[in-house]
């Protein structure tokens, strides 16, 4: 009989070690019916994700260790340790690293559904990344409208 619980230790879980960062699924849509998926995400010196929204789902993050620069609806915020970002479904938002240095968070995905992205993007090939419909269609299941390149931050202007 399955246990009516989850536990994930340090390191536990199942993870996607990418290029730019490396996420656990610490309980996943199955252990929540659907309700809710959260994961670590380990970000790595080089991380950056590009503008983009969700029509139908929210984010929140919980920032552990680290700074990321985090873009919301206009405004570019410094995340350090104990700040806490909730996006709306439909907000545009972006981040990365702060000064190039790893950081760590915890993110909230409400309803669930990131990790089934995740879990399908561990599937592909180079190839897969290249087909541009293959790409708009996985985008599309998964709520994930892409907007463009991370916004210029000030600091970058001077």
């Amino acid at each position: 009989m399955r246990p009516r619980y989850s536990k994930q230790g340090p390191g536990e879980g199942p993870n996607y070690d990418w290029e730019n960062d490396h996420t656990f699924v610490k309980v996943s849509g199955q252990d929540t019916g659907g309700a809710y998926t959260l994961m670590e995400d380990n970000l790595k010196a080089s991380f950056a994700l590009g503008l983009h929204r969700h029509d139908s789902h929210a984010e929140t993050f919980y920032f552990l260790e680290g700074a990321v620069d985090f873009y919301v609806d206009g405004d570019w915020h410094l995340c350090t340790p104990g700040t806490t970002m909730h996006v709306p479904a439909g907000v545009p938002h972006a981040c990365r690293v702060a000064d190039k240095k790893p950081a760590r968070m915890l993110m909230i995905f409400q309803p669930s559904g990131f990790d089934g992205f995740l879990a399908e993007l561990a599937t592909m090939t180079p190839a897969d990344f290249e087909d541009e419909a293959k790409m708009a269609d996985l985008n599309a299941r998964y709520d994930i409208v892409p907007m463009g390149p991370v916004p210029p931050h000030p600091d970058d202007q001077t």
